[in-house]
């Protein structure tokens, strides 16, 4: 990927990295462990993005 990328591309790729994120704790024990992932977490080469941005 080039290292020149315009804002929208940045602000999508961040957002992905921030969704990317596991769940807090405080969430996995307020659920009793019924939720204990994150059901959007993406490995970096399992699962690819969807990005739709120029």
């Amino acid at each position: 990927m080039s290292t020149n990328k315009s804002k929208e591309k940045k602000l999508a790729l961040a957002k992905a990295s921030r969704q990317n994120r596991r769940l807090p704790v405080f969430v996995i024990v307020k659920t009793k462990r019924r939720v204990s992932r994150n059901p959007k977490a993406r490995h970096w080469r399992g699962r690819k993005m969807d990005l739709k941005v120029k």
